[in-house]
C-alpha cells in the first residue's frame, strides 16, 4: 500500500526542461516541412508523400518522447525511483525508436542518409550481428552501477547516455522495420533476431529482481517517494524489464508469426488457384465437362452432324 507524499519529498514538483521542448517543436517542424514542401518534389506524381502509417507514426513517436524525457517522468525516474527510469529506458528504445523508422518513408531516409560516407557507416552500424552487439552491450553499460550513479548526478553525461541508448537502438531495430527495404531481414529472421533481443535484458532485470542492498547508491535516499523502499524499487525496475520489456517484444514476435503465416496461407492459395483447370464458361459446358466420354456419346455426335452436300460438276 502506497503511502501518502510527504510535502518535503516535492516528487510532482514541477521543473521545465526547455531542450526536450526545443528537441520535439524541432523534429516536428522538420518533419512537416520535408513533408510538405520537400516531399512533392522528390515523391512521383501519383505516389502519396507520406502513408497514414507514417503520420500515425509520427505522432505517436514524438509524443512518447515527449513523455519519456520530459516532466514528471524525466525528474521522478533520475531523482526518486528507479523503476520509473527503466520505464524510460524501455520507451527510447522499444517504442519510440521502430515508430521513428515507421515514420520515416523511404525518400526521406534517403535525403538524410545520402548516398555517402554517412549512408556507408549506418549501413555497417545496421547489420543485425553489429546492432544486436551494440545494442545489448549499451543495455548492459546502463545498468553498471557506477554509470548510473555518475549519470544522475551528471546532467550532460545523463542525456549523452540517453543519445547514445536511442542511437544504438535505432540502428538495433533498422533491420526490423527500417525505411530501406534492402536492409530488412526476412520475417522468420526478424523473429529469431527479436528473440534474442529479449533474452539479454534478462540479465540485468534478474540481478535487480533478486539484489538484497541497494545496487545504486543515488537512489539509496533516506526520503522515500510514495514509501517505496529502494529494495521495493529495484525488484519493481527488475521485473519490468524481465516482463513487461520482453512481454513487448514476444507480442511483435507472435504479430510477425501471423503476418508469415497469412502470407504463406494467401501464397499457397494462389498456388492452387493457378494449378486448377479453367473451369467452363457455360453450364451445358459443365454438364458436358462433368460427364465421362463414351462411344455412343461420339456416334450420337457423328449422328446429329449432316454432311456438307457434294458440288455439282455437270455442265448445264
Amino acid at each position: 500500500m502506497l503511502s501518502a507524499i510527504p510535502e518535503s519529498v516535492g516528487v510532482w514538483r514541477f521543473q521545465i526542461h526547455p531542450e526536450v521542448w526545443l528537441l520535439v517543436t524541432a523534429l516536428t517542424v522538420l518533419y512537416v516541412w520535408a513533408a510538405r514542401v520537400v516531399g512533392p518534389k522528390v515523391v512521383p506524381a501519383g505516389q502519396p508523400v507520406l502513408t497514414r502509417r507514417n503520420i500515425v507514426s509520427a505522432v505517436v513517436g514524438l509524443v512518447l518522447l515527449w513523455v519519456a524525457s520530459d516532466w514528471p517522468m524525466h525528474d521522478i525516474g533520475e531523482e526518486y525511483l528507479y523503476a520509473v527510469h527503466m520505464v524510460q529506458h524501455t520507451l527510447l528504445t522499444l517504442v519510440v525508436p521502430p515508430l521513428a523508422l515507421l515514420a520515416t518513408p523511404r525518400w526521406l531516409a534517403d535525403l538524410i542518409l545520402g548516398h555517402g560516407k554517412v549512408r556507408t557507416v549506418i549501413r555497417a552500424a545496421a547489420l543485425p550481428v553489429v546492432a544486436g552487439i551494440a545494442y545489448n552491450a549499451m543495455v548492459m553499460a546502463v545498468h553498471w552501477p557506477a554509470l548510473v550513479n555518475a549519470s544522475v548526478e551528471n546532467g550532460i553525461l545523463h542525456y549523452v547516455v540517453h543519445v547514445v541508448l536511442v542511437f544504438t537502438a535505432l540502428m538495433m531495430w533498422m533491420p526490423v522495420c527500417g525505411p530501406i527495404e534492402e536492409w530488412r531481414m526476412g520475417i522468420p529472421a526478424k523473429m529469431v533476431y527479436l528473440f534474442i533481443m529479449s533474452v539479454i535484458p534478462t540479465v540485468p532485470g534478474g540481478w535487480l529482481t533478486f539484489a538484497e542492498n541497494a545496487v545504486y547508491t543515488a537512489y539509496d535516499t533516506p526520503t522515500r517517494a510514495f514509501g517505496i523502499s529502494v529494495q521495493d524499487d529495484q525488484q519493481a525496475a527488475g521485473v519490468f524489464m524481465k516482463l513487461a520489456a520482453g512481454s513487448w517484444l514476444w507480442f511483435l514476435i507472435t504479430c510477425q508469426f501471423f503476418i508469415w503465416a497469412f502470407r504463406h496461407q494467401r501464397d499457397e492459395a494462389e498456388l492452387d488457384r493457378a494449378s486448377r483447370p479453367p473451369r467452363p464458361d457455360t453450364d451445358a459446358d459443365a454438364a458436358l465437362a462433368d460427364e465421362p466420354l463414351t462411344f455412343e456419346a461420339v456416334a450420337q455426335a457423328f449422328a446429329a452432324t449432316t454432311a456438307a452436300p457434294e458440288p455439282d460438276h455437270r455442265r448445264t
